[in-house]
């Protein structure tokens, strides 16, 4: 995955974009065809306390509702911590939007008042499709790109 041409193309995409909910549909559209793994691609929004909704993303239709208490997403959203998952039937709570998924990649996206905007996810039908590289990549261009978010 050559994250450093995903970069200057969000970079250049995103200038001066602070609406959230823009670039994360820029963000999901991007990415989902750069990285050759990830079968759907999207974010998932805070909307109210302890509760994310679905928001822009490419691929199968993904949950509608997922409570901080559950899956992946809700994991990388309660915890603030970035969840690598090779094997989504080892991850206690999975939630399966998507039968055919095989392995994630979730990490909470923050604004740069430290609001927490929501989750990106990626989801492959893969298994083992995500590593820590991805992730340290990742959350370096999340960072940068909604360090204004609304």
């Amino acid at each position: 995955m050559d994250y450093e041409a995903l970069s200057k193309s969000l970079d250049a995409l995103c200038h001066g974009e602070t609406d959230a909910v823009a670039l994360m549909a820029t963000v999901a559209c991007e990415l989902h065809h750069a990285h050759p793994l990830s079968d759907w691609t999207g974010f998932y929004r805070v909307t109210a306390p302890d509760l994310l909704k679905i928001g822009p993303y490419q691929g199968g239709h993904g949950c509608l509702v997922i409570p901080f208490t559950r899956g992946v997403c809700g994991a990388a959203a309660r915890t603030g911590k970035t969840q690598i998952v090779p094997d989504v039937e080892l991850f206690e709570g999975h939630i399966a939007c998507a039968s055919t998924t095989r392995s994630e990649l979730v990490m909470p996206v923050w604004n740069g008042a430290g609001r927490l905007l929501g989750v990106l996810d990626l989801d492959s039908n893969t298994e083992a499709a995500f590593d820590q590289a991805d992730a340290d990549a990742l959350e370096i261009i999340m960072a940068r790109i909604f360090k204004d978010a609304e």
